[in-house]
């Protein structure tokens, strides 16, 4: 006969509210796991989105996701010029925020040149931008249908084609659109505005042709780090290989995130343990002269110390497996990506265990105190 199921049995009620009550708080730091996960997948996706091998940034600067960077549109042609090149695009990046069907949409707009390192990666719906104004490529999560057409600054653009899962670090849906069209939404300013400026500079040059990085395609065998190193000694420019990039990135962007998920995630177990000790001291106390009969009539310790671990233990994995079925279920629904990788619910599913034996002791401690002559008290 098992202790254990009797006992639970015997309090069943009491044993399944604690169970739920603990699966949510497991469900909830998995969540949180897979929130930090997903951070990681959201924030580089645009970043290897590009395809690039070397990225080619202002002087002084750690590149466009980090801090600002601007370099003239020519740049481009004399990067591609180099040795080892495949090809050298130029790209652009603005967090804009567009009125659309009564709602305002933060998005993310890359601008990049047609067929050439950084325009959208993979379309899985329609058709890549073949024309050089006013067509846009958007992920999915911006809400944007085939042929819709949005207002970006003071043009329109219709929708030729669709990614997914692509957003920027902050969680807004990338749209991409060509860069003379991103340099324009950039830099145009509205008809009083222009005005004005036209008069305080008047008779003074600019250009509107500067991007924010240039993209680069090395040919097969051709050394990323050495050509950045060799960019950044004879062209007065910062270079960064895709690695240093998104090292950058996640320095930046995702360490304090990490550190704060990581907070959360320990004091929710350490919650989740101090609950799991008390209802274990609290089923030891309730059945404190059952325990004292089975000292008396001569059961060994290892059989009582079993009772109370195994309890735990059924607590610990009934709670896990029914909040990694809650968080699997609704995942979908948060409004970041969650990723789910069965490594890390290996991991915490280990640290559940831990965690009830280490909350089992007190009632372990407490079983072993009981005086057996306790069971013969009126």
């Amino acid at each position: 006969m098992n202790l254990a199921l009797k006992d639970i049995s015997h309090n069943l009620g009491r044993f399944l509210l604690t169970c739920l009550g603990l699966s949510l708080l497991l469900g909830i730091v998995l969540a949180m796991v897979g929130i930090y996960r997903g951070l990681i997948v959201e924030s580089l996706g645009l970043v290897r989105a590009a395809g690039a091998q070397v990225w080619v940034v202002e002087g002084g600067t750690r590149g466009p996701f980090a801090e600002a960077s601007r370099l003239p549109g020519d740049t481009r042609e004399t990067i591609a010029a180099q040795w080892g090149v495949a090809a050298a695009g130029g790209v652009s990046y603005q967090n804009i925020e567009a009125l659309h069907r009564g709602q305002t949409k933060r998005l993310m707009v890359v601008g990049a040149q047609i067929a050439r390192p950084g325009e959208a990666p993979l379309v899985v719906e329609g058709r890549p931008i073949l024309r050089s104004r006013y067509e846009a490529v958007a992920d999915r999560g911006a809400g944007l249908a085939l042929g819709e057409q949005i207002r970006l600054g003071r043009d329109t653009f219709t929708v030729v084609g669709l990614t997914s899962g692509l957003v920027a670090s902050g969680g807004d849906p990338v749209i991409f659109i060509t860069l003379r069209d991103a340099q324009k939404l950039q830099f145009d300013l509205a008809p009083p505005a222009a005005r004005r400026e036209s008069v305080r500079s008047a008779g003074a040059t600019g250009t509107t042709d500067t991007v924010n990085a240039i993209v680069v395609r090395l040919l097969p065998g051709v050394d990323a780090r050495r050509f950045a190193q060799d960019i950044v000694r004879w062209k007065h420019l910062a270079a960064l290989t895709q690695d240093d990039q998104e090292n950058v990135l996640a320095r930046s962007v995702i360490d304090r995130a990490r550190r704060q998920i990581g907070l959360f995630t320990t004091l929710l177990l350490t919650v989740s343990t101090v609950i799991v000790g008390l209802i274990i001291y609290t089923m030891t106390i309730d059945k404190k002269k059952a325990i004292a009969t089975l000292k008396l009539i001569g059961a060994p310790d290892r059989r009582i110390v079993g009772l109370i671990v195994q309890q735990a233990l059924a607590m610990g994995v009934i709670s896990f497996l029914t909040g990694a079925a809650l968080i699997g279920a609704g995942h979908g629904y948060f409004p970041r990506r969650v990723v789910l990788e069965p490594a890390d619910a290996v991991a915490l599913f280990a640290v559940v265990l831990v965690a009830c034996l280490l909350a089992s002791a007190l009632g372990v401690r407490t079983a072993l105190k009981i005086d057996p002559a306790s069971a013969l008290a009126g």
